[in-house]
């Protein structure tokens, strides 16, 4: 493992998280986990009686994840394959406290995006907390489908949704295998008046 990799998932993850607002016992769904480096603090922070959803659309990824929790002595991550890339996964609606989509966006259009917000939407409880790292957006190594974006715009983008924005704040977290800083938009849900 390399040295940046394993300060992260060792020491810095698990304040990391906790200062976004994750919780012990809590059920978080870490959407395009990859490698698994915001997943294994998240097992840690939410402990024995907490939930990790590792979703992402690789299974090699995921067994590679798993096969790293069992090491590490952590039974609360559960794999989800998302063949759809659009979190249209089988899990109980409002069964979700906490989202991550981290680095994640940039791979999608904007109208996968949209559906992929409407599906968390559905996933995430009512007092259900969404944490957005947009990297690659237009000031931020610009890639792909949000090249031409910034943060203002994506901000609109979501809250064109369920969601609000909560806070926005300049953090330093960890991209890739390196320790990097950027702008997280972290995101309550909507309630609606009847």
């Amino acid at each position: 493992m390399l040295h940046e990799v394993e300060k992260w998932i060792n020491q810095d993850g698990e304040p990391y998280l906790r200062s976004i607002g994750l919780k012990k016992n809590q059920t978080m769904l870490d959407f395009g986990c990859g490698e698994g480096h915001y997943t294994i603090p998240a097992a840690k922070v939410v402990g024995k009686q907490g939930k990790v959803y590792a979703v992402d659309k690789s299974k090699f990824f995921l067994d590679e994840l798993i096969d790293e929790s069992k090491f590490l002595g952590l039974r609360n991550i559960f794999p989800v394959v998302d063949h759809s890339e659009e979190l249209d996964i089988d899990l109980a609606e409002e069964s979700v406290d906490f989202m991550l989509f981290y680095d994640v966006l940039h791979f999608m259009e904007a109208e996968k995006r949209r559906r992929v917000y409407e599906n968390a939407c559905k996933l995430l409880k009512s007092d259900g907390f969404l944490s957005v790292y947009p990297k690659h957006t237009e000031s931020n190594m610009p890639m792909i489908h949000l090249a031409n974006v910034n943060l203002d715009e994506l901000t609109r983008e979501i809250e064109s949704t369920c969601f609000s924005l909560d806070k926005k704040e300049l953090k330093h977290l960890f991209h890739d295998d390196y320790y990097d800083e950027g702008y997280v938009l972290n995101f309550t849900k909507k309630h609606h008046s009847l």
